[in-house]
């Protein structure tokens, strides 16, 4: 039987910045785990936006 982990990976979502502002409908979010002793910080990466058509600044949330 498969060892259950002690939690140091976390998920975050992560959300399209400059789509707020620019009132295109819907919403770019991202799904992905960071390891939470490594990078205390919020995470801030670059994907790409399909209702934007475009790679943009996605930010963690909560």
């Amino acid at each position: 039987m498969a060892k259950k982990a002690k939690g140091d990976r976390i998920q975050v979502i992560l959300e399209c910045t400059e789509q707020k502002g620019s009132g295109v409908p819907g919403i770019s979010r991202y799904v992905t785990t960071k390891n939470r002793k490594n990078t205390t910080e919020r995470l801030e990466l670059k994907k790409y936006n399909p209702y934007l058509k475009r790679y943009t600044i996605h930010k963690e949330i909560k």
